[in-house]
């Protein structure tokens, strides 16, 4: 049954709205199905893939009417690719879906009074945004089913480009990608044509083998641009030395206008690399970006928020909710390379950042040196252990806590320390409203939601940043 179920073809289905992670909602038999690459409107053919207890989820085949509300998506891996999935909706639209997706995550999550939510805040730029991505290579290219259907057609599987979503193994290769300006496509096709063409190896998550695993570009709105190879454990090897010496003199050659390049050796089964050691092959170590007046220094394993441009909208909208008139003292939790911190510390009479990160912590010294700021400070450790008394003691009770954890939110300790320390302002930066409105709820024992402003950081994508001001009651 549960088969049968699982590939069931629901014909002339009408696509009701906007649901969770980009998907839309069509119902059968009184069944939730989701379905990605449809807007609200358009009457599908669907053919079931996975049947849960509460819903099911299946794909498009065929397509009776198109919803007056589409637009024709500009990327021809629209549709396969998991990443630009709401290029299909009009942008107006995608920001109206966005601002409905914090409202609806704070009325079923937090269940705490709301002002008003104003429009999100969209970005000028919808293409070409983002200042940072990360490809991958393999040895398993993604094959079309037309591909499959060849069985006696033997074709080459290395590949450079996106994980294929649901997939750690399988890459779908990109020709262009829209997401980073020029020349990041360029600089990503050279390098593939140069490894094919001298049978230089591409990764194999299954048995850890071969040469050339990921490849990083990022860029500033300054027009820097750094590149990161990393390579597979292989690569230890002395007989591949020359191999890679060659490859990352081939890339800067090629794009001799190049602020850096770097490249890294991961023998480790999984592709982060924050706790090795990347070595600079030419240029500088580090990119410079600026926002306004302020300057901030890019490593490899910095982060730094991805649309730079947007990321000044987001600090502007949390400095405004901090009111800040000078003589605050300011806690800037998940203070990450200090870009906050050092964003608002000309108006605050002290800004301590607290980052688990380490390097991060050495960045924002850094940042706060380069622009010759004095009044912050940033401490090292884990944020619930950081949060304790002896910290108010040594750097004063905060008057405004700024926070901006990742994606899973805070942790529970963390949040009971706030709400014991009964600061007046909290100004609360997210990246997944859902598990806000989770840390939301718990501070409403001492908190009211003052404000909220949505600000899209990823046009084309169903992900919205939330920033939400709670004064105490």
């Amino acid at each position: 049954m549960a088969r049968r179920a699982a590939n069931e073809l629901i014909k002339e289905v009408t696509v009701e709205r906007m649901a969770a992670e980009g998907k839309c909602i069509v119902k059968h038999n009184d069944r939730v199905v989701f379905v990605p690459f449809v807007a609200p409107g358009d009457v599908v053919d669907v053919h079931t893939t996975r049947k849960k207890k509460t819903y099911w989820e299946g794909r498009v085949v065929n397509f009776h009417h198109l919803a007056e509300e589409r637009v024709e998506p500009f990327c021809e891996h629209f549709g396969v690719c998991g990443g630009c999935k709401w290029q299909h909706i009009p942008y107006s639209q995608q920001l109206a879906y966005k601002r409905q997706q914090v409202i609806d995550h704070f009325q079923r999550i937090a269940k705490v009074p709301l002002p008003e939510v104003p429009p999100t805040l969209g970005s000028e730029q919808t293409t070409y945004y983002r200042n940072k991505l990360e490809f991958a290579f393999s040895d398993q290219r993604w094959l079309t089913r037309e591909e499959l259907a060849q069985k006696e057609v033997t074709y080459d599987r290395r590949a450079l480009g996106f994980h294929m979503p649901g997939s750690f193994e399988k890459v779908l290769p990109i020709h262009h990608c829209y997401l980073q300006e020029d020349p990041s496509n360029a600089i990503r096709l050279a390098i593939d044509d140069y490894a094919k063409a001298n049978t230089i190896s591409y990764y194999n998550a299954r048995r850890h083998s071969g040469l050339l695993r990921t490849l990083m570009i990022r860029s500033t709105s300054t027009g820097e641009f750094m590149v990161v190879v990393q390579f597979g454990g292989d690569a230890q090897g002395e007989e591949h030395q020359e191999v890679v010496a060659k490859l990352l003199d081939h890339i800067r050659s090629t794009f001799p206008d190049l602020t850096s390049v770097q490249y890294v050796i991961n023998p480790k089964k999984n592709d982060t690399f924050h706790d090795l050691t990347v070595q600079l092959h030419s240029g500088k170590e580090y990119l410079t970006e600026r926002m306004g007046e302020l300057q901030f220094r890019i490593s490899a394993q910095s982060f730094y928020q991805t649309n730079s441009e947007q990321a000044h909208r987001l600090y502007q909208v949390a400095l405004e909710m901090a009111q800040l008139t000078g003589e605050e003292y300011v806690y800037d939790l998940y203070s990450g390379t200090g870009t906050i911190a050092n964003f608002i510390a000309s108006q605050a009479k002290r800004v301590v950042g607290l980052e688990y990160v380490r390097t991060a912590v050495a960045d924002a010294r850094v940042n706060s040196e380069i622009n010759n700021i004095k009044n912050t400070q940033f401490v090292a450790g884990d944020i619930k252990d950081l949060l304790q008394p002896n910290l108010i003691e040594k750097h004063g009770r905060p008057d405004v806590v700024i926070t901006d954890p990742p994606r899973n939110g805070m942790h529970p300790d963390v949040v009971k320390q706030l709400v014991a320390m009964e600061s007046p302002r909290l100004v609360y930066i997210s990246c997944n409203p859902a598990t806000q409105a989770r840390d939301v709820a718990l501070l409403s024992e001492k908190y009211r939601v003052t404000q909220i402003q949505p600000v899209d950081m990823f046009p084309h994508t169903h992900h919205v940043e939330n920033v939400a001001l709670l004064e105490l009651k």
